[in-house]
């Protein structure tokens, strides 16, 4: 049988790989950094796996902004270095996977008594395209008040004194998240879904692998590694808890809330960065996408599961009070919100700091047991994190005598769907591949979400459709849903519903009727190719209509 290893038919199959040898590096957290660690290590020739207890960027991989962007607000704090790394490295991913990241302009409103004034917003603006080597097209303009409100009519007319004009970049962190695993897995690397180390395990006080539990089939098995690295995000310290090394700096937990409105209620045309009007220094971002406007977030302490972090009645009423006051035309209400996601930000814990200000920035802890802990960080730096974490790796198999490996070559790597011809190729290859998908049978529209969606990967959607597309009206579904739903299960190690709703399409954000208008006939379709028992489908569906219901209904603070 030919083994497809990152297909959700044959997770078994893979998990009985990693099963079977020692590898040379075992990667708990199958999030941005647990990928972007796969990646430098397979394609350094290493024997690496990544294991993630729930979907691959079920955690803030899939939560975030949806902005691979060079942290101006990091200046706010004077953190220099980490806004000059991470505006180097959103060029990075933008080089390599010019499908999931696209330049946005954001529009920053010079308001009175707000956070910026007109020179320190110049003056921060022209640093932070230094500093972010940012492309001379793509430099900071300032704006008059005429010109700041032309670009955004909705804005609040009374206050604002004028404007600066900069790039960031909109990603889909979830499927930037995919592509790294996919392209890891492509090199070498073995990734597995919904499998929980459960236990460590050591010989003469050294860890040596982790005991998991399969959590579809309830299996446990022993995976033996050379070196075991934590990257389990919000869940850090509880691995290092079961290593008894949970001391020093710890994580603190932050929650963040975005809402989304259909552009009928919110007819935002250009993204904004925005003072809050609470008197607590946030600033909020709001982002037209996709016939939708989204907005957040907010930034509050938080103890609870972070396994499903929601909405409260607070978070939605923070975030339409602030869009009320920015944007006073829309006269948005809790009943115009069609949906939300909540995310947890894993910070390492400073004393004395709130918050807003406690550092980004990541750092990585070695145990007395040889556990190795990446904490901290963004999406943007996932890249040089995982770079310094098998920079140490590599060190230490050097030292114990287990090989010497070459340095990371991850900074020219074009990733999963990106082979496209880079930034400025992507244009045109698109509109290549929505001409074809329209003969195939697609709309411009899906072709084109589609395209944006998959970059060089549409091309085995499109292989799809011409060989088994007859058969999508036979399982009650559309070409679209048929097409992706295949190669979500094939390709991308779909194996609930709520993978393919979420992580793989963002729609249960972005497009949540069109979740509703699917989610049978997707089940339907799945229970046959996975072969699910009737209680199985049954808790499926229940806990995908769980979501649904979170998405939009509150809880109470």
């Amino acid at each position: 049988m030919l083994v497809k290893p990152f297909s959700g038919l044959q997770r078994s199959v893979v998990l009985d790989q990693i099963v079977s040898e020692e590898l040379d590096v075992l990667v708990v957290g199958g999030g941005i950094t647990g990928a972007g660690i796969l990646l430098d290590s397979a394609s350094r020739g290493m024997n690496a796996a990544v294991i993630e207890m729930q979907d691959f960027a079920a955690g803030t991989s899939s939560r975030s902004t949806k902005l691979v962007h060079g942290g101006l607000r990091y200046l706010k704090n004077f953190e220099v270095g980490l806004v000059a790394e991470v505006g180097k490295e959103r060029a990075i991913v933008y080089e390599n996977a010019p499908h999931v990241t696209t330049p946005e302009w954001m529009l920053l409103p010079i308001i009175k008594g707000g956070t910026f004034g007109k020179f320190s917003t110049s003056a921060g603006l022209a640093l932070y395209d230094r500093l972010a080597g940012v492309k001379r097209k793509e430099r900071r303009t300032m704006l008059s008040k005429k010109d700041t409100l032309n670009k955004e009519p909705l804005l609040r007319k009374s206050d604002i004194k004028g404007g600066g004009y900069y790039v960031e970049y909109r990603t889909d962190d979830a499927r930037l998240t995919l592509e790294v695993m996919k392209e890891a897995v492509h090199r070498g690397g073995k990734a597995v879904n919904y499998v929980k180390a459960e236990q460590l395990l050591y010989e003469d006080g050294k860890v040596v692998g982790v005991r998991a539990k399969d959590v579809i089939t309830g299996e446990t098995r022993e995976i033996r590694a050379k070196k075991v690295v934590n990257a389990a995000g919000p869940w850090v310290d509880e691995i290092r808890e079961l290593d008894k090394s949970r001391k020093g700096k710890h994580m603190f937990l932050t929650k963040g809330v975005h809402l989304v409105f259909d552009q009928s209620k919110f007819p935002l045309q250009q993204a904004v960065y925005f003072d809050t009007p609470f008197d607590d220094g946030r600033m909020m971002f709001a982002i037209p996408r996709a016939g939708k406007t989204y907005i957040g977030t907010t930034d509050t302490q938080y103890s609870k599961n972070p396994v499903h972090p929601q909405m409260t009645v607070e978070d939605r009423d923070y975030i339409v009070d602030a869009a009320n006051y920015m944007f006073p035309g829309i006269n948005v209400t809790k009943k115009d919100v069609e949906s939300s996601w909540s995310g947890v930000r894993p910070l390492i814990h400073e004393e004395g700091k709130d918050p807003s200000e406690i550092s980004r920035k990541d750092e990585i802890f070695i145990s007395d047991s040889g556990l190795i802990t990446i904490a901290g960080g963004k999406l943007t730096g996932y890249r040089k994190m995982a770079e310094s974490v098998i920079n140490l790796v590599a060190d230490q198999l050097k030292e114990e005598k287990h090989g010497k490996f070459p340095a990371s070559t991850t900074k020219n790597m074009v990733l999963s769907g990106g082979y496209v011809g880079g930034s400025k190729g992507f244009k045109e290859y698109a509109k290549e591949q929505v001409r074809r998908g329209t003969t195939l049978g697609l709309t411009v529209n899906e072709a084109e979400t589609l395209v944006q969606r998959y970059g060089s990967n549409i091309e085995r959607i499109y292989q799809i459709i011409e060989t088994v597309g007859t058969e999508a009206n036979f399982h009650h579904l559309s070409l679209e849903v048929f097409s992706t739903l295949i190669y979500g299960i094939e390709e991308e190690m779909v194996a609930t519903p709520l993978d393919y709703f979420n992580r793989r399409t963002s729609a249960l954000y972005f497009d949540i009727d069109w979740v509703r208008r699917w989610k049978e006939p997707v089940i339907e379709y799945m229970a046959k190719r996975l072969n699910w028992s009737q209680e199985r489908k049954e808790a499926h569906m229940q806990e995908l209509d769980q979501q649904i219901h979170d998405s939009v209904v509150p809880v109470n603070a």
